[in-house]
């Protein structure tokens, strides 16, 4: 080993330069080692045809927590943010949905579907607001470490301190919300199934389930827990894509001397006497470093980056079981034109075109999606998000055309009968385009390209294990102190020295910084501890 760090961090995915930036704030020297050659993780901004730039695979933002935009000063290095007029476009069979633009103008869309349902809509809204709260305000905590002791149990008090204090009907809702089906959570709200459908997508993104899958309703609830420029459960776009936002990191980490080398993919955590010392390149080369911070999926470092006995029989068959593959099939489009659906005809600009258009006609369609990934691979009639950045943010495409964001579900991670999908990601891709055809009769004849990533491609270019997404399954069971197991919530792994900063760990997955913001602290809390021990 020739090289020494403070601190190396496996993966420069945006959790992976959070925590970079926070280590060397307090004064250690850090370095990434990044597989790609472009730093950002899935938030990256690629030019994918001549004149046409797009986000790659994340596309999206609201997540992102606003001490990390402040502590990383990101608004004074570019970063940037469009809110969506309305939220989504739902194009049925016929008729259309709108959902978003304030109460009054979503109550009104609803009472064209059911009276009911409009006036319900202000006490729904309200119940989940005061349920994400709570995840807004643990998302930057570090989950208490079951078995930790006294230390653990306080946390698990303070943290849990909250809920307790909820009105009762309040904690029914989050029972319900972390251990029902969508379908039956929504059931209890409303009665229309365009309604329903409305809410109801937002718990199969990224989520390889269907709307009736117990536990789905808590993925609705992750969706909502975000913010942009203050508004709280908005989305926006990132002028530039989602790669201005980890470039604005990228500067931010520089400024305090973290250094960072791409086209640099790990092979090995570097062990001695049972603690991570380092990591091996692929290219034979060995990087020194006391600290090791993973920002790869748990599943990718624990089985792939580390030898069988490196890990205790019990956590090995624990992580063995951990859950990946989120379902999830990414394209991006170039376009010459703007889509004209049959339900709303029109190519010029109009705010449905700025929102983020769903192909997901109903609830049983939801269901009927994941039964034909599960038994076919893939769904014969696929859920579709279409977003068109270039509306809103010109700098994407040339002048007349435009780039689309098309976030695809339900397709197996694995699919039967030992194919690949090396061998199936065209046919399926000309599926996704057909479907969007169907409700937009110009789109196909529109496509001048495409950009492909099925989740064999997700997992090869981006780390992302089948190609979750969320680096593992936002179930109960791998959620806050158990994820990604019980016992190992806390960002630090069974392994001395070896720490996970990804969206492996508390709070999930999405563009957050969370994982990064807690990891880091869990680390420098360790460092000041060591320091005293040595001083005593």
């Amino acid at each position: 080993m020739t090289k020494k760090y403070d601190a190396v961090i496996i993966g420069g995915g945006h959790n992976g330069l959070v925590c970079a930036f926070y280590l060397a704030r307090a004064g250690m020297r850090v370095r990434i080692v990044e597989r790609r050659d472009i730093v950002g993780g899935a938030a990256v901004t690629e030019e994918f045809h001549p004149g046409f730039r797009n986000s790659t695979a994340s596309y999206t933002v609201s997540l992102l927590r606003p001490k990390v935009i402040a502590d990383m000063k990101l608004h004074e290095r570019g970063f940037r943010i469009i809110e969506r007029t309305i939220s989504n476009f739902f194009p049925f069979s016929d008729t259309y949905l709108k959902l978003g633009g304030g109460e009054g103008r979503t109550q009104a869309e609803f009472a064209r579907f059911n009276t009911n349902d409009a006036a319900a809509y202000p006490r729904y809204d309200a119940a989940l607001e005061q349920v994400a709260q709570v995840l807004r305000d643990i998302a930057l905590q570090s989950p208490p470490n079951v078995g930790g002791g006294l230390k653990a149990l306080f946390a698990a008090a303070q943290q849990g301190w909250p809920l307790a204090k909820m009105p009762i009907h309040v904690q029914r809702d989050l029972l319900d919300i972390f251990t029902k089906s969508a379908r039956d959570f929504l059931d209890g709200w409303f009665e229309d199934d365009h309604v329903k459908t409305a809410f109801a997508f937002d718990a199969v993104v990224g989520n390889y389930a269907g709307v009736s899958t117990p536990g789905s309703a808590y993925v609705l609830l992750h969706h909502v827990f975000g913010e942009v420029n203050g508004k709280m459960g908005a989305w926006g776009h990132s002028v530039g894509g989602m790669g201005a936002i980890t470039q604005a990191m990228w500067l931010a980490c520089e400024e305090h001397g973290v250094e960072l080398s791409l086209e640099t993919p790990v092979d090995k955590v570097l062990m001695e006497r049972g603690k991570a010392v380092g990591v091996k390149l692929e290219s034979g080369e060995e990087i020194a470093a006391p600290v090791v911070v993973s920002n790869v999926g748990p599943a990718l470092l624990f089985r792939q980056m580390l030898e069988p006995g490196d890990l205790e029989t019990d956590f090995r068959k624990r992580i063995a079981n951990y859950k990946t593959g989120s379902g999830t099939f990414r394209m991006n489009v170039a376009l010459s034109e703007l889509p004209s659906f049959s339900v709303l005809p029109g190519k010029e600009k109009a705010e449905h075109h700025t929102a983020g258009i769903i192909i997901a006609p109903g609830l049983d369609y939801m269901d009927k999606a994941f039964d034909d990934a599960k038994q076919f691979g893939w769904s014969k009639q696929p859920i579709v998000e279409i977003k068109i950045p270039s509306t809103v943010d010109s700098t994407l495409a040339p002048e007349g055309a435009h780039v689309a964001s098309l976030f695809c579900q339900q397709f197996a991670p694995e699919l039967p009968d030992g194919r690949s999908w090396d061998d199936c990601r065209e046919e399926v891709a000309d599926l996704i385009i057909d479907t969007i055809d169907a409700h937009a009769p110009n789109f196909k004849a529109s496509v001048i390209a495409r950009q492909i990533h099925s989740p064999l491609d997700l997992e090869r270019k981006f780390g992302l294990i089948g190609g979750d997404i969320f680096h593992g399954h936002m179930s109960l069971d791998q959620l806050w102190a158990a994820r990604p197991v019980l016992g190992h919530g806390d960002y630090r792994s069974p392994i001395r020295g070896l720490y996970m900063c990804g969206s492996g760990t508390h709070p999930g997955g999405g563009v957050t910084g969370a994982p990064g913001h807690n990891a880091a602290h869990a680390i420098l809390s360790d460092r000041s501890m060591v320091r005293k021990l040595l001083r005593s």
